[in-house]
């Protein structure tokens, strides 16, 4: 179930990625802290792992270095990578098809709904 979830979080986060260019630091990391129970470190290390390629390596280093984090985090974000592969294809798809207008309110609604919830 836990990777089921983890699966969902890079799906959602590559949906909004390929849609608003947004991923890690607004989905990834607030998943790992609510669902997971995570650190804000360990989930920022987490997210950095499933960007591996593209923009985490190094960041990557450093916090398993520092103990930061762990080879299951590491997992984590391998899973959650998936998610993202998939999901920032449909996210790009699905934005393509959306006016522009529409894609930035969306896109505000977003934000302001991920304020709220990070505010409470």
């Amino acid at each position: 179930m836990q990777y089921l979830i983890l699966f969902i979080t890079g799906i959602a986060a590559g949906l909004l990625s390929g849609m608003f260019g947004v991923g890690g630091g607004v989905i990834i990391v607030p998943a790992l802290v609510f669902f997971f129970g995570m650190s804000q470190q360990s989930a920022s290390a987490t997210s950095l792992m499933a960007l591996l390629l593209p923009v985490g390596l190094l960041g990557v280093y450093e916090y398993y270095h520092a103990g930061k984090i762990s080879t299951e985090h590491i997992w984590f974000g391998l899973v959650i990578a998936l998610g993202l592969f998939a999901g920032a294809f449909f996210g790009a798809r699905l934005a393509i098809e959306l006016s522009s207008d529409l894609l930035r309110r969306m896109f505000a609604v977003f934000l302001v709904v991920v304020a709220i919830r990070l505010w409470y």
